[in-house]
């Protein structure tokens, strides 16, 4: 008999997967200890669960998961190959159709204007403020730059400047940092420009007291004087998404976290591996956090529904968390949860709420 660890080890299940299949009666455990519920599981039931792991990733679902391993071992196999195929042109005809809806997108796009574009840029635009507060700005985003080398828009910083307020921000599609700080010299109608990574960790490197730092938007270029030193180079050729319609989310629960003691209890506390694993992304830890009666955030174990019993939990990926937690410089925050598992969840300043990160959650299948 293997015990659930051992099951979730040789399988490739997870154990919060082992306990969702058994709750839905997929892959019940041969014997459940009476006395402790723990799950115990036949050796033959190692075949089954590693079947279950394939039909997972083709995206099976779960009603069709069940008859397949109820008939996989039976004399007759005619059920089973039906609903593969079945499967295979449901899954055939969708992409199909994603195909053509893509086609169509891909013209809608060709003739429209974006209101982001930022080419060719023709006006010069010079800013100036304090370095501590450019730095700080710089500090609460960078985390969240992507690295997907399909998608270089997001390889940079936004530094998108109207009137007297710029506005600094990153995302890799996974997190999204925003960072605000006021800026003399423009007083004008809307400019941005992406600065791609390693010059934005160049200007970083020159912003080391609190003499006034002076940003220029020329041409493709910026420019970042502080003192006597410089850095400068070209910016990103590519237009950045439209930020301001991802961060208007509806008000969700908010609590507020002692920042050391909720690093510590992450650090510690128990993880579970990722359910799905997105292209190009490594295997990742996630951490399941809940709320308790008072609104105080606690990070679940395994089968945990939170101490009020409510279930409301959210997965988060552990480590983007972390980053999230060091980046935004304060020993308390607010976490903000969303209505629902499927919202972002957002990490909040109680003094600057300008300043900001949202982390999407990683799908938990129970």
């Amino acid at each position: 008999m293997r015990s659930i660890g051992e099951m979730a080890r040789d399988s490739g299940l997870g154990v919060s997967a082992l306990r969702f299949y058994d709750r839905a009666g997929v892959l019940v455990p041969a014997w459940v200890d009476p006395a402790s519920g723990y799950r115990w599981y036949a050796p033959e039931q190692l075949d089954e669960a590693r079947l279950l792991v394939r039909l997972r990733r083709a995206g099976l679902p779960l009603a069709d998961i069940r008859l397949v391993l109820a008939g996989w071992s039976g004399a007759d196999t005619d059920l089973v190959r039906r609903l593969l195929r079945a499967h295979l042109r449901r899954l055939e005809l969708g992409l199909a159709e994603a195909r053509s809806e893509f086609s169509t997108l891909r013209a809608l796009l060709d003739h429209r204007e974006s209101p982001m574009t930022a080419w060719p840029r023709t006006r010069t635009v010079r800013l100036s403020l304090p370095s501590s507060a450019l730095a700080a700005a710089l500090d609460a985003v960078r985390f969240a730059v992507g690295k997907d080398p399909e998608l270089p828009m997001l390889g940079g910083v936004l530094f998108d400047v109207e009137g007297d307020v710029l506005h600094l921000v990153a995302t890799d599609r996974y997190r999204m940092a925003v960072a605000r700080t006021d800026a003399a010299g423009h007083g004008g109608s809307r400019e941005h420009v992406v600065v791609p990574a390693p010059l934005i960790d160049a200007m970083r490197a020159l912003l080391a007291d609190d003499e006034p730092a002076r940003f220029a938007m020329e041409g493709d270029r910026v420019t970042l004087e502080a003192g006597e030193r410089q850095a400068s180079g070209q910016c990103l050729a590519h237009d950045f998404p439209d930020y301001r319609r991802l961060v208007q989310l509806p008000a969700g629960r908010r609590a507020v976290v002692d920042v050391p003691a909720f690093r510590k209890a992450l650090e510690s506390g128990p993880v579970r591996p990722a359910e799905e694993r997105e292209p190009g992304r490594s295997a990742r830890d996630v951490s399941v956090l809940a709320t308790v009666g008072d609104g105080t955030p606690i990070v679940c174990g395994e089968g945990d529904e939170g101490a009020d019993g409510s279930g409301d939990r959210v997965g988060v990926d552990r480590g983007f968390l972390l980053d999230a937690l060091a980046a935004a410089g304060r020993d308390r925050l607010v976490l903000e949860f969303g209505a629902a598992p499927t919202a972002p969840l957002a990490i909040r300043r109680p003094d600057d709420e300008s300043t900001f990160s949202l982390l999407m959650p990683v799908r938990l299948d129970d």
